[in-house]
């Protein structure tokens, strides 16, 4: 199969990409517009790195008319529908991809690389979030503050509401282009706000295709944007006064630049992770192996909530090991359209590269790789588990301190529940941690003092549909995602005080 087998069904599309030289050319959703762009931009497929499709390399003039129609026009068009309305258009939305549910998979599939289950679990997870919408509105109710608590403020009261912030700049990350959009969508939405998209470079098409089905809902045109413009180029519109609020998943080190650049503004920042998984001795082994070791290698290890560091308590060791590594065994990496590969393509050769060097670097530094450390392709690797023994040595790995986006991990023992935290801890993310095992007391304790945002118990970390809240501590990032939780960074509280003095209202006893 090539990645010319890439083609779009649904007529819905017909309108927003153009057939030249056997490519599809694509255009960028501009503040109600379809505009195709004077450059334009390669999109290569993971699969075989041939180019599947050409976007517009939008500049500062499209940009900025965008950011002027949206700010001017587009946040007060979304405020002013009323919030069973804005369900509605939500909830139609989350229709338009039920019935153009083949073309989202197969963008994801050739784009971004997803075996054909993992994509139809992206799509379903966006549908689903956007028809969890209801469950976001609960958040945006405020308060009554009665007056009567503080002599100077007698015979007052007050009302706290939430109110939208404006215009949500919303950056999305290569590994779930679909669910992130929709996500940051949904929240943004829900609490009145207009949402400007930056899509990743990588991976754009399942944006774009979603960016019309948000068109043909009834959507107002101008209160929703996808700029397709490479993130190099993305400082500007990151700095613009006329957004008031950034929603960014990506690396640690991008999230700070963009809050470097951006100035005084909200933020919801979900940045690195690569999170440890702590296997106790009365774990159940086959489950923790059969668990982590999906934890690891699902999509390649490009995810945030992926496994990245293994603490197994050392009397059971040797066996878990043993486990660990029959797991990884089983793993067949290959093409993503071939229904047994479990492991496809990382997005970019540069990302194998990476991957490999830090393992040689581990290697070279007393590591012994247990399993794995083979490149399969150009954009193709075994996943890979690395034994490290020596804590020193540990700490100095790029392994350990690094998040290493790829299908790899450490594996080390503890001697006791001190020294598991002590390492989980060492790293600087904070994202998730998963623990193995059943005694409540220990239990207990590792949720007590492991610095991370969230814990899974006898699992392995997984968002999700954002049903649980989700988000880091340390440089893992600034706020939570999830259902009911996001709207609350992308609203803004407004104070209104009532002065009813000497007007008979209350007539207190002196």
């Amino acid at each position: 199969m090539s990645v010319k087998d890439f083609k779009l069904h649904g007529r819905i599309f017909s309108e927003i990409h153009r057939e030249v030289d056997g490519i599809c050319e694509f255009a960028a959703f501009a503040a109600g517009r379809w505009i195709w762009g004077r450059e334009f931009l390669e999109v290569r497929s993971p699969i075989d790195l041939k180019v599947i499709a050409r976007i517009p390399k939008l500049g500062w003039d499209d940009i900025n008319h965008v950011l002027d129609v949206v700010y001017s026009v587009g946040r007060w068009k979304i405020r002013d529908i009323p919030g069973w309305k804005r369900l509605n258009m939500l909830d139609r939305i989350a229709e338009l991809m039920e019935e153009n549910k083949k073309d989202l998979i197969n963008s994801l599939v050739f784009n971004s690389g997803k075996t054909r289950l993992q994509a139809e679990g992206e799509v379903n997870a966006s549908i689903d979030r956007l028809r969890r919408a209801d469950m976001d509105s609960r958040k945006i109710y405020g308060e009554y503050v009665p007056g009567d608590w503080d002599p100077t403020t007698v015979e007052t009261e007050a009302i706290i509401r939430r109110e939208p912030l404006g215009v949500v700049l919303a950056i999305i990350p290569f590994n779930y282009p679909l669910f992130d959009t929709v996500s940051k969508l949904v929240y943004s939405v829900i609490a009145g706000n207009a949402v400007v998209v930056k899509p990743p470079s990588a991976d754009p098409i399942p944006v774009i295709l979603f960016a019309k089905l948000v068109e043909e809902s009834g959507f107002p045109g101008e209160s929703f944007s996808v700029l397709t413009i490479p993130g190099k180029e993305s400082d500007r519109l990151v700095s613009d006064d006329r957004i008031q609020a950034i929603s960014f998943t990506g690396s640690s080190k991008t999230g700070k630049r963009v809050i470097q650049l951006a100035g005084i503004k909200q933020f919801i920042m979900e940045l690195g992770g690569g999170d440890p998984a702590i296997v106790l001795s009365d774990a159940d082994l086959h489950v923790a192996a059969k668990m982590i070791a999906a934890g690891v290698y699902s999509y390649a290890g490009q995810r945030c909530d992926a496994i990245k560091l293994i603490l197994v308590a050392k009397d059971v060791y040797g066996e878990f090991k043993e486990k660990l590594v029959s797991e990884f065994s089983r793993a067949v990496v290959g093409d993503p359209r071939d229904e047994k590969t479990a492991v496809g393509p990382l997005i970019c050769p540069e990302a194998v590269e990476e991957m490999l060097k830090c393992i040689d670097e581990a290697i070279k530094a007393g590591g012994n790789l247990l399993y794995g450390g083979r490149r399969l392709g150009e954009t193709y690797v075994e996943p890979s588990l690395v034994e490290i023994l020596d804590k020193r040595t540990l700490r100095g790995l790029k392994l350990y301190m690094e998040e290493v986006f790829a299908p790899v991990a450490i594996i080390t023992d503890f001697n006791d529940v001190d020294e598991a935290i002590e390492i989980a801890n060492g790293r600087r993310y904070g994202l998730d941690a998963a623990i193995f095992g059943y005694n409540l007391d220990t239990i207990r304790k590792l949720i007590r003092f492991l610095e991370f945002g969230a814990i899974y118990i006898n699992d392995m970390p997984r968002h999700g549909v954002g049903y649980y809240p989700f988000g880091g501590r340390k440089e893992s990032g600034i706020g939570r995602e999830g259902i009911g939780y996001s709207v609350e960074q992308v609203t803004a509280y407004k104070t209104i005080v009532y002065n009813f003095r000497e007007k008979g209202v209350w007539r207190y006893l002196e």
